[in-house]
């Protein structure tokens, strides 16, 4: 008897929301496996099958994984049982393509599946363009210059740990803003920041908004959103 080649765990990076952002080998890939697997909140939305789905084929299997997405609730039984059902379906030989807004390495919840699935299964990372990437595009905005130190941040952090970080970098970002939008304001005003401080919310999708920060109310803000704080180097001056 012949052994069962097992499959290849593909996670593909997406990019932010435009769906001409996904990569060519990202969109090769996607074409030609079996099953697509995607996370899916709790009432049933998913915004990366959403980016890709006119790139999706009828008779593909489609896997929706349902995680909580609450910092008060753990995901990891959740990805214990979703990293079991897709380790069955590697195991009979089907390859499977795992849908990650931005990159799957930054912040993304295959990293978690990678964890659990890589030591037993092929596996394949895919970039993807990052909301940062996208974020600073779409501010038409040089993050960084010459040799500047850039800080990634996420607003779920304490004022405190936002206010050390920020007073030791030269350009920086705050992500999953959300709630914590004003929390990330009075930081950036209290370590005087906030003329530098730009924002945008859904970057590079059709609901894309860019609104000066102060005017923004924060009772809006969705947790795709992003301050970026760029390098106050004088380019000029060289």
């Amino acid at each position: 008897m012949t052994e069962t080649k097992m499959g290849t765990l593909y996670g593909i990076g997406l990019g932010p929301g435009d769906p001409e952002l996904l990569t060519l080998k990202g969109y090769r890939i996607l074409q030609s496996v079996p099953i697509v697997a995607y996370p899916k909140s709790p009432d049933g939305r998913c915004i990366s099958r959403s980016i890709v789905a006119d790139y999706l084929k009828p008779e593909q299997t489609e896997i929706g994984m349902d995680f909580p997405f609450k910092l008060a609730e753990s995901s990891q039984p959740k990805y214990d049982y979703w990293a079991g059902v897709l380790a069955e379906h590697l195991a009979a030989g089907q390859d499977i393509a795992v849908l990650c807004e931005g990159d799957p390495f930054f912040f993304g919840t295959f990293m978690y599946l990678f964890n659990r699935l890589s030591p037993q299964f092929p596996t394949e990372i895919i970039p993807g363009v990052s909301s940062v990437m996208a974020s600073a595009s779409m501010l038409r905005t040089p993050l960084t210059y010459r040799n500047d130190v850039f800080t990634v941040l996420s607003g779920i952090l304490p004022a405190e740990k936002l206010t050390k970080q920020l007073q030791h970098t030269d350009a920086a970002v705050v992500m999953k803003l959300g709630r914590n939008f004003e929390k990330v304001r009075n930081v950036l005003k209290d370590v005087g920041l906030i003329d530098r401080a730009l924002f945008v919310e859904r970057a590079t999708t059709d609901r894309q908004r860019i609104v000066p920060i102060l005017e923004v109310d924060p009772a809006e803000v969705p947790y795709f959103s992003i301050i970026v704080i760029p390098s106050e180097w004088d380019w000029a001056k060289g």
